[in-house]
């Protein structure tokens, strides 16, 4: 039983694909190869698991390379995107092809095997668009919702859907593709709405995986750009809390297929920004140099999911914590970069 990860070099994948591998999995990693960092993971993956790594280079917007891919596939989790808001902006189209014509061609190639296999797609908290209705106050180093409820449980699946800048319009079109195609035509698939993902492996930067983005300059000493005033608060996960996410998901696949999922650290593990670098300050002994630039087109001034429908479909809650995640990383990319790194300032 192989399992199929698009966009498989990328931080999310490779930490997946090392999980199945060194369970014994059969794992196919489909990927472009274009995002910076990646060769890297292909690198450590070959180096770790050797040949039983299927590396497979190819893109979704080639259906025959991905049917090629899929041949003999169980198991899919489509992470291949085009990732940044910044990017849609300046090319709204390749942004549509990569994200929505290449889940649609997913989707057609999925249709059409048979035993179909289970999808796992990650979508973003995006589709939501800026939240603007939402009430906010700032309360010390960070924006808290002034409605109770919200502050309390998060941003729950029943608010309404508003897609806002070119990558939110995309991977919500993406989003409501694989939806429709569970309820249409069977397709054992279910939607993660991701918030911010954080872990080893991570390349980090401006336009997405801020938290690595901050660290990894922190530890290059190189000044750090705050869009905004740094009040904003998001929700963080560690990546291993993901993945037990993810193999809880395919082993309930008959009874949530069809379902979107926010998932995220949720109320109990928010950071700001000023706080993430209040953290990186006490770990580094002095906090990254930073500046301040103008808000950027769809950011959002807080986001923090509401977990429970898949508490409640799965079991599931995260069991990493904000400090102790953004430290095991800090350790992780001092590490990988030569940078020894005292264990005990290592905690913030």
């Amino acid at each position: 039983m192989t399992t199929v990860i698009t966009g498989g070099a990328g931080f999310i994948g490779i930490n997946l694909a090392h999980r199945l591998l060194s369970r014994g999995r059969r794992v196919v990693v489909f990927d472009n190869l274009s995002r910076a960092g990646v060769e890297r993971n292909v690198e450590w993956l070959r180096a770790t698991h050797g040949d039983r790594a299927g590396i497979r280079a190819g893109d979704t917007r080639d259906r025959a390379a991905l049917r090629d891919a899929l041949s003999g596939a169980a198991h899919v989790f489509h992470f291949a995107a085009q990732v940044a808001v910044t990017t849609s902006l300046a090319d709204p189209v390749r942004d549509f092809e990569t994200n929505g014509r290449g889940t649609l061609n997913l989707l057609e190639e999925l249709r059409a095997m048979n035993p179909r296999p289970t999808l796992v797609f990650t979508s973003t908290n995006k589709v939501y668009g800026h939240l603007e209705d939402l009430e906010l106050r700032r309360e010390g180093t960070r924006y808290e919702p002034a409605d109770g409820i919200a502050r309390t449980l998060g941003i729950g699946e029943g608010r309404p859907l508003r897609f806002c800048s070119p990558y939110g319009c995309s991977k919500g079109a993406a989003d409501q593709y694989v939806l429709d195609y569970a309820r249409t035509f069977g397709l054992p698939a279910a939607v993660f709405r991701m918030s911010c993902i954080y872990g080893p492996h991570q390349y980090g930067n401006e336009d997405q995986g801020w938290v690595a983005h901050f660290l990894i300059s922190a530890l290059e000493g190189r000044p750090i750009t705050i869009y905004g005033d740094g009040y904003q608060v998001r929700d963080i996960l560690y990546i291993d809390d993901l993945l037990d996410a993810f193999e809880l998901a395919v082993g309930r696949m008959d009874k949530i297929a069809g379902t979107a999922f926010n998932i995220g650290g949720g109320p109990s593990n928010t950071v700001s920004l000023i706080e993430l670098l209040d953290m990186i300050g006490r770990m580094r002994g002095e906090r990254p140099q930073v500046r301040f630039e103008s808000w950027r087109a769809a950011d959002q001034r807080y986001y923090v999911s509401d977990t429970r429908r898949f508490q409640a479909a799965s079991g599931w809650a995260p069991r990493v914590g904000v400090r102790e995640g953004v430290a095991r990383l800090y350790q992780w990319l001092a590490e990988s970069r030569g940078i020894a790194v005292e264990t005990a300032r290592a905690t913030p």
